[in-house]
């Protein structure tokens, strides 16, 4: 189903969602189910939002192919001597093409499965009016008025470049790396979140020289501290350039050329790309929120309750413009959710997103997974007398073959408990499969799992996840 382009000034729907990624599909769908008229919106003319086009999905790929360098360069330890040399041979433009396609095609299922649901796509720019009619600018500049009785909105976010730093704007954004038509040979990233440290860990696992620059000591400030200490030592052993306690002062170059990177303590480093990666905004400011009395905090996130409702009765918001927990699967629950709870009959008139004991993962090398509260937030929440910390470091059995032991990725696990039946309130896990096995772990914690359950879960062997319920 191509967009909608015909006028539907003065269109009556049930409902109208702003923004046609993870939430927005999430949400549509579901209440096109329940035999509602919905309408998305979005403003880039293909659905799917930051995951499907700048975002994980071609994130994952990107780790995929660097992945494979990795294997690649450890193949001698198994007995494939000649493999490594085609570590060298990876070839950025001809991937990026069929990445690309891989993602039109995906845009391509959202669409199909619109028509299927009976969900309208509208490829243009919606503002509200008033509170039932948005103003849809499109690409021809003509501009249709659509009314709905409930409105969700799911615009979600971009990446920033900051404003203060003479010669920033010379610099790219994630959104950016998916654009670069060849590997740079010298890159400067600067952040210490999971955007920050995936990127820089692709574009140093495929042959660049990368410098890292962060505000404090260690990566992945809001993650458990065992994540931060054996990333940021495992990112600087395999010879990433951690510029610590640093602040980009300024900028010099031209664009898509040679850039100098001045730093607050005197120095400076000359790339062939800046990615800035110190966060993201939500894409508020121009839906005339103002107007039709939502509320917005300092940064634009739209403030919603526990049911995702805004300060407007039948508006509600959902995804990463509503500021909780930027995640697809979150954005895709929640607007679900409340479809299920507005249209799904009184089976549903509960129906909500718990944003407590979520999973996720960071895809870094080795990859992290985490869910529940880390060790700073259990100590907190129930005092330090109440808290009993499992751990456990070590190099996972592939690494056994390994020819050179410097090459072997660290493995660290920790499990929180709480109390003297020892519920487990987190669980965080770095190191090879990480990233894998945490979806499990993670529906145990949800479930309220105690340390006794992990230790009556019989081992599966050998694996390395099996060190999460043999735990001493």
């Amino acid at each position: 189903m191509a967009p909608i382009e015909k006028s539907t000034s003065n269109e009556k729907y049930d409902l109208i969602i702003l923004g046609g990624g993870s939430a927005g599909s999430g949400a549509s769908r579901r209440a096109a189910m329940y035999g509602k008229k919905v309408a998305v919106i979005e403003k880039d003319g293909k659905l799917g939002g930051t995951c499907v086009n700048v975002g994980c999905v071609p994130k994952k790929l990107m780790w995929h192919a660097a992945d494979m360098a990795e294997r690649l360069r450890a193949a001698a330890s198994y007995g494939y001597p000649d493999a490594g040399a085609l570590s060298q041979e990876f070839n950025w433009e001809y991937f990026k093409k069929k990445r690309d396609a891989y993602v039109h095609m995906l845009n391509g299922v959202y669409e199909r499965n619109f028509n299927k649901e009976g969900v309208e796509f509208h490829d243009g720019f919606a503002s509200f009016v008033d509170q039932h009619t948005v103003a849809v600018k499109r690409r021809d500049g003509t501009v249709d008025h659509m009314t709905a009785d409930t409105f969700y909105i799911a615009v979600g976010g971009r990446p920033g470049i900051p404003k203060d730093v003479p010669g920033a704007e010379l610099g790219i954004t994630s959104d950016g790396f998916f654009e670069l038509e060849h590997r740079p040979k010298r890159v400067c990233v600067v952040g210490a979140g999971y955007i920050a440290v995936e990127l820089a860990g692709i574009f140093h696992t495929l042959g660049s020289d990368v410098h890292l620059m962060i505000r404090h000591e260690k990566v992945l400030r809001t993650f458990d501290p065992m994540l931060q200490d054996v990333l940021t030592d495992w990112l600087v052993h395999t010879g990433v350039d951690l510029h610590k306690n640093t602040l980009v002062t300024k900028v010099e170059g031209q664009k898509g050329g040679p850039l100098t990177v001045f730093t607050n303590d005197g120095k400076s480093v000359e790339v062939d790309c800046l990615l800035w990666a110190i966060g993201r905004h939500p894409s508020t400011e121009s839906l005339n929120l103002d107007k039709i009395g939502v509320k917005v905090d300092e940064k634009g996130d739209v403030i919603v309750d526990e049911f995702q409702k805004t300060s407007v009765d039948h508006i509600y918001s959902m995804g990463d413009c509503a500021g909780k927990y930027l995640l697809t699967p979150v954005a895709i629950a929640a607007g679900r959710r409340t479809s299920n709870r507005l249209y799904g009959g009184p089976q549903f008139k509960d129906d909500k997103l718990s944003y407590e004991n979520i999973p996720t993962v960071v895809f870094s090398h080795p990859p992290c997974g985490t869910v529940g509260l880390t060790e700073p937030e259990a100590r907190k929440k129930y005092g330090d007398a109440n808290i009993k910390i499992y751990k456990t470091s070590f190099k996972a059995m592939y690494f056994g073959m390994f020819n050179d032991d410097s090459h072997k990725e660290p493995t660290s696990y920790k499990v929180i408990c709480v109390g003297p039946e020892e519920k487990v309130v987190g669980i965080h896990i770095i190191g090879m499969g990480s990233d894998e096995m945490m979806q499990g772990f993670g529906v145990a914690v949800r479930m309220g799992c105690t340390k006794e359950d992990l230790d009556r879960t019989v081992a599966i062997h050998p694996t390395s996840s099996e060190e999460l319920v043999t735990l001493r």
